[in-house]
């Protein structure tokens, strides 16, 4: 059987760690409980080997608390408070707990703010940095309510689709970043080192170029020679406009530019509908009031064509407009997005309907990227392809081209 290594906590919060051989996860979990302990992490030793003597890189001093680690917190934490455990205990054992040491920091600061009589989101507002918005919005409407338990379950599996979703357009995109940079160093070999090396041949020989080494030549020299110019001009362009972006209407204008672009923006704007809806919706299933919800959503839209459209919507919500009227009178909605959201806020279950929006949206989003990716691919092969081949067969010819001088 395999072999899995466990952190549990005992009834009076001290941390337990081991080994244990069992046929699955949910076995070794059950056999801690009949042991008095609650599980908190059940891991295959296989994966967590190597942890402990991992390379501490210099970039990698920079403290910061990664999506990850704040995922695995809240999944914790929602253990721990289920089992019972109380809060102020809860934090001591994820403070030993959190293989992040800026985490843990973190932890021990929550849990001494909460010590001293405030409440946990009060606690966490401390660290803006590290828990959203969002985050502590959610944790808040949670200890209003007396649900904390059922709002840290909904915080995780928020927080896990988002993160799934994200690391698999990060993971879609590798494969055409490498195409793309393969491509060009070769490009780049060919033109400067290889291509010099046939004319310096045609110069010995006292030959004239055929017209397409020329051509080649003239575009290998005039690269050779004024690469600093290229790199400048580079920077320059990089610099106004990261400036133009920097600025409100900058930004503004770029994302809206974006929006309109032929297949990559219908895929940018689904990505935000979906965020857009996941949010709001996990937000008012939460408790917390539509108008605070729609500010918060604001926050995390990263296209800001999408975001200005939301102060409108929170403007007609306010005049008693409801949700729907407005979200359709912006234009940036998709209509199956409208036909929900109008279902749901006429039967009363808005919050489930757009989180039936989201899954719908991550769905197409996925979806989309597989079919960008299924058109792109193939097409920069088609360019690499027909730019190397143009250089090499540009080669050929000046070859086959030496056979006909005299001797």
């Amino acid at each position: 059987m395999p072999a899995y290594l466990y952190r549990a906590s005992t009834l009076d919060g001290k941390l337990v760690e081991g080994t244990m051989e069992a046929s699955d996860g949910s076995a070794v979990a059950i056999k801690l409980q009949d042991m008095g302990l609650l599980p908190v992490r059940v891991d295959p030793a296989s994966r967590r080997l190597g942890i402990s003597h991992e390379i501490e890189w210099p970039w990698k001093r920079k403290k910061r608390v990664s999506r990850k680690d704040l995922l695995v917190f809240t999944q914790e934490l929602q253990t721990l408070v289920k089992a019972g455990l109380p809060l102020d205990r809860s934090l001591a054992v994820l403070a030993q707990l959190a293989e992040s040491e800026t985490l843990s920091e973190v932890i021990q600061d929550v849990l001494k703010e909460i010590k001293g009589g405030k409440s946990l989101s009060d606690a966490l507002g401390k660290y803006p940095e590290v828990f959203p918005k969002v985050y502590m919005n959610m944790v808040k409407a949670g200890e209003a309510g007396g649900f904390l338990e059922e709002i840290l379950a909904r915080l995780s599996a928020f927080m896990e689709t988002s993160e799934n979703l994200r690391s698999y357009l990060v993971g879609a995109l590798i494969y055409p970043a490498l195409l793309a940079i393969v491509g060009l160093v070769s490009v780049t070999i060919l033109t400067l080192f290889v291509v010099p090396k046939f004319a310096a041949i045609f110069k010995d020989m006292d030959v004239p170029l055929p017209l397409p080494m020329f051509i080649m030549k003239g575009f290998s020299d005039f690269i050779a020679g004024y690469w600093w110019l290229i790199l400048a001009a580079g920077v320059l362009t990089s610099a106004y406009l990261g400036r133009f972006r920097g600025s409100a209407e900058g930004r503004l204008q770029l994302d809206r530019w974006f929006l309109r672009l032929p297949l990559l923006g219908k895929v940018l704007q689904k990505i935000d509908v979906a965020r857009f809806a996941r949010t709001l919706g996990t937000l008012l299933h939460s408790g917390v009031p539509l108008l605070q919800a729609m500010t918060l959503v604001r926050e995390i839209i990263s296209n800001q064509g999408i975001a200005s459209m939301i102060e409108p919507i929170r403007n007609g919500i306010k005049k008693g407009e409801g949700i729907s009227h407005p979200m359709k009178q912006s234009g940036v909605f998709p209509p199956l997005a409208m036909h929900l959201v109008e279902v749901g806020e006429e039967s009363g279950k808005l919050d489930t309907m757009l989180l039936q929006v989201a899954d719908v949206y991550d769905n197409e989003v996925r979806n989309a990227v597989k079919n960008l990716i299924a058109f792109f691919e193939p097409a920069m092969i088609l360019v690499m392809g027909i730019i190397i081949g143009t250089i090499v067969v540009s080669m050929m010819m000046a070859i086959f081209s030496i056979q006909d001088v005299p001797l």
